[in-house]
């Protein structure tokens, strides 16, 4: 299989998780700015989780520009990949729909996790398919960005049994620590061409 067509069926399912949550937000009837407070949670868990869809998006495209070939492996894990993500529309819209309730916030955190680890499963997989001296694997390093990622979910996971904004600050966080751009990616891939 050609990476392209990897990229686009990816790129494909990403932009339609990102429409399932748009839709989520439902037209208010009146006509007032007051009739929009209702969804102000709502417009909330869709930025986060637009930001986060935002953030794979960007990195995936890193991970399969650093692909010379794809097989059975890279495809599965892909897939596995983008089932977890496929499942942000239906936590962000209960997160939304109950003001950031505890079980709600138990449950995004476990689906951002689980589509950490399953990103984590990808990017090594990739790896041992083009070798440990890949630029892939000179661009991840340590990897501390993910670690700390990780470790944050499970933090806010914990946190969302207590305390709905420690957790809610747990997922901000991890979302604000990909915002910033790894210069050290960049700089590799734009070094290989």
């Amino acid at each position: 299989m050609n990476k392209t067509r990897l990229e686009a069926f990816s790129d494909g399912v990403l932009a339609i998780i990102i429409t399932i949550m748009v839709l989520e937000i439902k037209v208010p009837h009146g006509t007032d700015f007051a009739d929009l407070l209702p969804l102000f949670p709502k417009f909330l868990s869709y930025i986060l989780s637009f930001i986060y869809i935002g953030i794979y998006w960007n990195n995936h495209h890193y991970l399969i520009h650093s692909l010379s070939k794809v097989n059975a492996k890279v495809l599965w894990a892909n897939l596995h990949l983008l089932f977890w993500l496929s499942l942000i529309p239906v936590a962000t819209g209960w997160m939304g729909e109950h003001n950031f309730a505890k079980p709600s916030m138990t449950l995004y955190g476990i689906v951002m996790f689980l589509s950490s680890v399953a990103y984590f499963i990808l990017q090594r997989i990739i790896i041992i398919n083009e070798g440990e001296n890949s630029v892939l694997a000179k661009a991840i390093g340590n990897d501390l960005k993910g670690i700390t990622s990780t470790a944050l979910y499970v933090f806010g996971i914990f946190c969302s049994f207590y305390s709905e904004w420690i957790s809610g600050a747990a997922y901000l966080t991890v979302a604000l620590l990909w915002l910033i751009p790894d210069k050290r990616i960049e700089k590799i891939f734009t070094s290989k061409n």
